[in-house]
Formats: C-alpha cells, structure tokens, sequence
C-alpha cells in the first residue's frame, strides 16, 4: 500500500513538471520571437554585451532558490546563446584545439550556439577578429596561481581590437580515460601546468604512474582516447569531445585556481552599471612619476583592481603599465581622469570599457 502511494505522488510530481515544462517551452519560443524583433531593430549588431550582463544581474537578484546563481546564470546564457542565433551565429576565435580550458571560457561566455574557431595561437586569435574572419575572440590574459599571459597583454599593446567583456574560469581539472576506474593506468598525459597544478592528488591516487607533458590537455584527450592504458588530465569539455569517462573529478591542488580570460571585439560597449575599463601606459623617466600618474585615481576615488608591469620594447629598462579602473569610460569621473592622465603619462591607450565578470 506505501508504495502504490509513493508510485502515486511520484506520478503527480512528474505530471506537474510535464505541464512546466510545456509552458517553458512555450515561454521560450515567445522570447525567441521577441529576441528577433529586437535583432531587426539593432543594425545588424547580434550580440550586446552590456544588454546580456543587466539581463544576468537582474535574474540573479530575482533569484528564488534553489537553483545557484551559477546554474541559473548557465541556463540563461543557453537561451540568450540560441534566441542570438536565430537572427545570425556569431563565430568566435580561440586558443585551440578544440577542449581546452580557452573553449570552456568561451561556452561560458556565448554559450554553445556560437561557431567555434579553434586557433594554433594566441596571435591567431586577434588576427582572426581584426581580419573579420570572427565576430569576436577569447583568450587568457591571466592566472591566479600562474600571473599575466604575457603574449596577450603584449598584443592589446598594437591591437586595433577593444576588450568587450570578461570570464573568470574556475580551472577544474578532470582525469579521463576510455575505462571507468582507475585500475591498470600506466601514463596520465596532459600540459605541464595541469601536472604541475595536480601534482599532490597524483602522487597519492596514481604513485609511480608515468607523466608525460603534451601540448595541450585536449591533446593528452587525444591521446587518451586512443590507447586503454591511458589517462588525460583537463576540463570536462575534453571529456565530451573526445568520447572519455571522468574517472576522478575536481583532482587540483588548488581549489581556488581561477583563469580570467578577455573578449575581444571590434566595437566599443557601453555602460552595463556594473563595468571596469582597462588601460595600459607609460610614464615618463623621473622619481615618483608613476605615483603622478596614480593621483588623478585617487583623487577621483576610483577603484584600481589591477597594475601590471611589462618591459616596453622601445628601449632597455622601459616598463608599459596595464590598469583596471572600477566603473566604465563613459562616466564622468572617469573621462575626467583619463583627461588628467593623458597630460601626465608619456603614453596612454584605453583597451576597453566593458562588464565585470
């Protein structure tokens, strides 16, 4: 009798979902019609990064529980991702190949209907989006444990492109083989870094398995997929490209280890409300000059969220500084100290306003 009962509620549980999801559905295909009205009406500009970031705030503040912010913001960006591609596919240029942690970043980011463009390197990226050959690019410009990516801030240096937007990726790294446990593994391939940043956990679950550094986790993947007594280690996108098993979830040392990645694209973004602008300069050669060039900030009471230092090329000893400022270029207060900055730095040039991840 309990249980004809229990099969009765469960009934009724799935009877009621049936019906939500009709309505989602329902819901869904409404605002994909809306969202290609809308498209007629924006001059052929698809994606608005500044739109789709006041749209996530405002959900994640009307949030009910018990879906995380994170989840609902994954869900939300599917349907962005797939309402934006009715009206046109935006393609979108990464560090390849396909499965690295850049095409991660990149799904989190568009979400998964956008076309792919996998590139050999980070100057391929900007090539591709200044060539017009991608809508937009993703690439790494930092690392909690590892520091800058100093080819990317580099290439912002020259680049004609603007950031448009921001990811900060959690590196989770995921071990993967053909088979479903870790029985008979006799080499685990993935990037330095990753077994370097799993060193711990393989030490203690895989003692006296061979290592072998690849160049790049979707290439031990490979690897992996090919030979039984294999395992590779990198993101979970991996796993689904290359048909493999999880077998060991979350094996990082560091639980904290984040990558932030930039979004590079041909036009400016406006103000979101909740943004950052990014600079790069120079200062002239003369005690306390840097500190000049801070003033204008403080005085204006503008946040600094970054300083980083690269040796210029211009010259021995000659150092550029990139900067990220807490609100967005638009804002008066803002325009006001670029304008300050510029009669003080021997060299300015703003990378981009966009919103804060």
């Amino acid at each position: 009798m309990q249980e004809d009962s229990q099969h009765e509620a469960l009934r009724l549980l799935r009877a009621q979902i049936d019906a939500l999801d009709e309505q989602i559905l329902g819901l869904i295909s409404e605002r994909g019609r809306l969202a290609q009205a809308v498209g007629h009406l924006k001059d052929g500009i698809i994606y608005k990064p500044e739109r789709e970031a006041q749209v996530v705030a405002r959900l994640q503040a009307l949030n009910p529980g018990p879906l995380t912010p994170d989840a609902l913001v994954a869900v939300f960006r599917e349907i962005m991702s797939a309402c934006r591609a009715l009206e046109q596919q935006l393609s979108v240029a990464y560090l390849g190949p396909a499965g690295t942690f850049s095409e991660a970043a990149t799904v989190k980011h568009f979400g998964h209907a956008v076309r792919g463009m996998p590139c050999d390197c980070i100057d391929e990226v900007f090539r591709s989006v200044e060539r017009g050959e991608a809508h937009y690019g993703v690439v790494p410009v930092e690392n909690s444990t590892e520091g800058a990516i100093s080819r990317t801030l580099d290439l912002m240096l020259e680049t004609r492109l603007n950031i448009c937007g921001e990811v900060l990726l959690r590196v989770r790294q995921q071990l993967m083989r053909k088979l479903p446990t870790l029985t008979g593994i006799q080499v685990v391939y993935s990037h330095a870094q990753s077994l370097a940043q799993c060193h711990t956990w393989l030490t203690k679950h895989l003692p006296g398995v061979k290592t072998v550094p690849v160049s790049s986790n979707a290439e031990a993947a490979r690897l992996a997929a090919e030979d039984p007594h294999a395992a590779a280690l990198g993101s979970a996108l991996a796993a689904e490209r290359y048909d493999l098993r999880i077998i060991a979830r979350d094996v990082e040392d560091d639980t904290h280890n984040t990558t932030r990645f930039l979004v590079m694209g041909r036009e400016n973004v406006t103000a979101s409300g909740r943004d950052k602008t990014s600079l790069v300069l120079s200062v002239h050669n003369r005690p306390g000059a840097l500190l000049d060039v801070l003033a204008p900030l403080a005085e204006r009471g503008i946040g600094l969220s970054k300083l980083e230092s690269r040796p210029a090329r211009n010259g021995a000893w000659e150092y550029v500084f990139y900067l990220d400022l807490d609100g967005h270029r638009d804002s008066a207060h803002i325009q006001a100290a670029l304008a300050d900055l510029g009669t003080r730095c021997a060299f300015l040039k703003v990378l981009g306003a966009y919103p804060r991840a």
